[in-house]
């Protein structure tokens, strides 16, 4: 499965010395000509579908964000039209920008 927090900063705090996490905020994802659109079959997570189309299962919430899909699960019910965005690169220079 795969890792929610990656993408998300540990802070330590200078008074207590604890560690906690700040909220990571992900760049809205424009529609492009080269995103691709699949039906979602039985069985379909996320993660998988970003390990299938990214190689990277880490990547699940691209296409979270990209679908407006933010119910707090990986499941994704068969028969769902979801946008795959193609243009991972910009995606991930644009996280890095909101997130410093």
């Amino acid at each position: 499965m795969a890792r929610r927090y990656i993408y998300t900063n540990a802070v330590k705090d200078k008074d207590t010395g604890k560690r906690y996490y700040q909220s990571t905020i992900y760049p809205k994802i424009k529609a492009t000509d080269n995103d691709l659109y699949i039906i979602s079959e039985d069985g379909d997570r996320l993660d998988l579908l970003a390990n299938k189309y990214y190689n990277d299962k880490n990547l699940w919430w691209v296409i979270a964000v990209a679908n407006n899909i933010n119910d707090g699960t990986f499941y994704v019910e068969a028969g769902r039209q979801l946008r795959v965005p193609s243009d991972i690169t910009t995606i991930l220079n644009d996280l890095s920008k909101i997130n410093k």
